[in-house]
């Protein structure tokens, strides 16, 4: 397993190596609802993979106790309710355990611009962008066609993880989620570089899963 050692930047080097080499942490996180300015953070969970696998021995989850009560249409949702979470830490002392499985690795997020959005500014403040590093696996599910794109919903998880006829985990949880969001990435990445493969060409590069997510990663050369 190749992990880069600055927070921020990826070199050339790790770009062009194969995807296996790298290491990886799927990440979900559960909120009150996707308005920035006024929804929360509730509960997060992060799987390591390693070499192309997912090491189990390392998964993560935490719930966050968030400065206001979720709302009803929320718990609906992630079956979470206030009095589960009256013990549970706040976000500022959740963030530094969590962002340290996050530093040197390339993270996957599924339709990852909920994580991007309620996590940048809180990891920027501890020395961490992802912003450069980030798959997104419902992006990549579109590019493979694993999925038929839709220009107004991102594609569910659980529907992605059940067309690849994989199984899909505890949906709703954050921990439940990132698992499924590591074996879905694993499957598609293995398919696009089946596919590479067939056509006579190279093993399938950080670089190229970077572009098919439709990032690009900022380099050091």
């Amino acid at each position: 397993m190749k992990l880069f050692g600055n927070a921020h930047y990826i070199s050339k080097s790790d770009l062009d190596s194969s995807w296996r080499e790298m290491g990886y942490c799927a990440i979900d996180l559960e909120t009150t609802g996707l308005e920035l300015k006024t929804d929360e953070i509730i509960s997060i969970g992060a799987v390591q993979i390693h070499e192309g696998r997912v090491n189990s021995a390392e998964n993560y989850y935490q719930e966050v106790r968030p400065e206001r009560i979720p709302s009803p249409s929320s718990i609906l949702i992630h079956g979470i309710r206030a009095v589960d979470l009256e013990n549970a830490p706040s976000l500022a002392r959740v963030l530094p355990e969590f962002a340290e499985r996050l530093r040197g690795r390339v993270v996957i997020a599924h339709a990852a611009w909920v994580e991007s959005a309620f996590l940048q500014e809180h990891l920027e403040r501890l020395n961490l962008d992802i912003s450069k590093r980030l798959i997104d696996t419902a992006a990549l599910a579109r590019m493979s066609g694993a999925v038929e794109v839709n220009p107004v919903h991102e594609p569910s998880l659980e529907h992605l993880a059940r067309s690849l006829k994989l199984p899909a985990y505890s949906p709703h949880h954050a921990l439940g989620d990132a698992f499924t969001t590591a074996v879905v990435f694993l499957a598609l990445a293995t398919e696009l570089e089946r596919r590479k493969l067939e056509k006579g060409k190279s093993l399938l590069t950080l670089r190229e899963l970077l572009k098919l997510s439709g990032k690009s990663a900022r380099t050091q050369w």
